[in-house]
């Protein structure tokens, strides 16, 4: 039996789109680890598959930087949750990560999927309990913060804080636990960007 936890902004019935695109990687072939350079590549090509359906119009400036702008926006926060996804990942399940964004209406969706220990899901339900009960400006501050103090500080939940900031995004997720496998918990995390 697999119960479920809902945090944040994460509606679970998402209306069907024709518009999306979803990529896996599978541990089992390269170590995920490995691929951590690949990241980036990965959410460019997310946000570049995006602009397709928002297409340029040379005569209006408007729309050249429009479309700028949500590249922009749409390949940090594919970046920033592939990364959390591959980072965190438990590199002892043969579960795949998956990653997709979907265009709603007027809402890009991006989202992650991905499994982690208990353990790894205390340290970072914290980290999500922050994010939706506290001041987002003081919690990005305070981040920066432990940054200038140790260099070595991974200020956690910075991206995501950015992500939320910055873009204007909301941020969900729903935690899945298998009662079966009680050490592995899938993490969903959905980020909505309206356009």
């Amino acid at each position: 039996m697999t119960t479920h936890e809902i945090y944040g902004d994460f509606p679970e019935d998402l209306p069907d789109s024709d518009q999306f695109l979803v990529i896996s990687f599978s541990p089992s072939s390269i170590p995920l680890k490995q691929r951590w350079r690949n990241n980036g590549l990965s959410a460019d090509f997310m946000a570049d598959y995006l602009t397709t359906f928002f297409p340029v119009d040379e005569d209006n400036p408007q729309s050249v930087a429009r479309q700028k702008e949500l590249r922009a926006g749409v390949s940090y926060i594919a970046n920033e949750l592939l990364e959390n996804a591959m980072k965190f990942h438990d590199e002892k399940t043969e579960d795949a990560i998956k990653f997709g964004i979907r265009l709603l209406e007027n809402t890009v969706v991006l989202f992650s999927s991905n499994c982690v220990s208990s353990e790894t899901w205390l340290k970072f339900k914290t980290i999500i309990n922050n994010l939706i009960t506290c001041d987002l400006e003081e919690l990005y501050v305070a981040q920066l913060e432990k940054l200038a103090e140790d260099e070595n500080s991974k200020a956690s939940g910075l991206g995501l804080i950015t992500i939320m900031n910055d873009y204007g995004a909301t941020l969900g997720w729903k935690i899945e636990k298998d009662q079966e496998t009680n050490d592995l918990i899938t993490i969903n995390t959905i980020a909505k960007l309206v356009v």
